[in-house]
């Protein structure tokens, strides 16, 4: 059977680590958990101890290096801390033992901060909150609603719940996205090794020949020796231009018009909506459940959305919604959410329950981004074949017909 390495806490606080040999990580988890112990981590091993598969009590994953607190590693945090405090153990102690935890040196100094401050008096909401660069807005507004409902390990463990649907579904965005870029990249160095190093070498050939050439095959020689002799300021140029992009993306204007040009993208934008659909309705029924005013959780949950029209049509809700007019109405008017979606919580809204109805609607979003992102896939990846071979067909064609024709070879 396969052997676990696990980390668990006693009642009283102690740490303890060990190997246990059983079935699954559920099992190792039943058996500490029957031991009276809390267990914080299991992860499989092999025979001489190395990591088969990162796993802890949730799914654990990122590299530890890195010396910035990423999202893997505040998705554990959350986790752990909501378990240990679940258990009864105080604050102060539930930290001390993360602090002792803690796989990498980044990680070990923020909660150290955060820890000392909270033993000075400052909430746990307040000292987070000074940490904005891994906090976000709405991970402080869902503390302080723990902290003032009394039931924080809850609200953490729902947060922690959060965290890992949403980075399952950006992990599911980017998986589906790693072949298409892969084929791309390679097409690219195909297409540049073509250009600038096979298709040069036939214009001597021409040049000695005094082959008639057709217009186009002349522009693409042409094209060719100017890549060939001048390829650093190309790149320079594709450089200054990523640049610039990125800059004028940075002006709100400009992101404005541009994520609305995408949402109108035939494929694209319906996938876009769907996963900022997921977004709105998890972040929103989250808030919701730990006790956050519906007018303050529109609020809060804008910094989650990724695309600025979005974002303008949650204003134009919290506006119209601080009118008295509710929630799903403007929501329809707005003409950005999916409509099915607006019906739902208009039913929600009707029967008091928005928040179950927002969850619903973040799971029917969360399997239409996954068949969506399937059938994108699908689809690309051949057209993405087909282009290439179309391309390269072309070039092979304007170079082998002048060549044929030197040949007296019918063409």
């Amino acid at each position: 059977m396969p052997l676990f390495q696990y980390k668990a806490v006693s009642p009283a606080g102690d740490v303890q680590e060990g190997v246990l040999e059983s079935a699954s990580q559920s099992g190792v988890i039943a058996h500490l958990q029957s031991s009276g112990l809390i267990p914080i981590r299991a992860v499989e091993v092999n025979a001489d101890g190395a990591q088969n598969v990162a796993t802890t009590v949730q799914a654990r994953s990122g590299a530890r290096g890195r010396r910035k607190v990423s999202q893997n590693d505040l998705t554990l945090l959350t986790r752990e801390l909501a378990t240990l405090l679940k258990a009864g153990l105080p604050l102060d102690r539930s930290m001390e033992i993360l602090i002792n935890l803690a796989d990498k040196p980044a990680v070990g100094e923020l909660l150290t901060t955060i820890r000392n401050e909270v033993r000075g008096g400052t909430a746990l909401s307040k000292a987070l909150d000074a940490h904005r660069e891994v906090f976000s807005r709405f991970f402080v507004n869902m503390v302080r609603a723990g902290e003032v409902g009394g039931s924080l390990g809850g609200v953490l463990m729902r947060l922690a719940d959060y965290l890992e649907r949403s980075k399952e579904l950006k992990d599911s965005v980017i998986s589906a996205l790693i072949y298409p870029a892969i084929l791309l990249s390679a097409a690219s160095i195909s297409l540049g090794i073509l250009l600038t190093v096979v298709v040069p070498q036939f214009k001597q050939i021409f040049d000695q020949s005094g082959a008639a050439l057709s217009p186009a095959t002349q522009v693409l020689l042409a094209t060719s020796i100017f890549l060939r002799t001048n390829w650093p300021l190309v790149i320079g140029l594709l450089l200054a231009a990523v640049m610039w992009a990125h800059r004028s993306f940075t002006q709100p204007a400009t992101r404005v018009r541009w994520d609305a040009r995408l949402l109108r993208w035939p494929i694209a934008g319906g996938l876009i909506a769907r996963i900022e659909m997921a977004r709105f309705s998890r972040s929103l029924a989250t808030l919701l459940q730990n006790g956050v005013p519906l007018l303050t959780a529109l609020s809060i949950l804008k910094d989650t959305l990724g695309n600025a029209v979005f974002r303008a049509a949650v204003e134009v809700v919290a506006r119209e919604l601080k009118g008295g007019r509710g929630m799903a109405k403007p929501m329809l008017e707005t003409a950005v959410f999916p409509k099915l979606a607006v019906q739902m919580i208009a039913v929600g809204e009707e029967t008091g329950r928005l928040d179950e109805m927002l969850l619903q609607v973040a799971d029917l979003y969360d399997r239409e981004v996954g068949y969506a992102v399937k059938r994108a896939m699908a689809l690309l990846q051949p057209v993405m074949i087909i282009c290439l071979a179309l391309f390269i067909g072309v070039i092979m064609y304007l170079i082998l017909d002048p060549m044929l024709g030197m040949m007296d070879i019918p063409t």
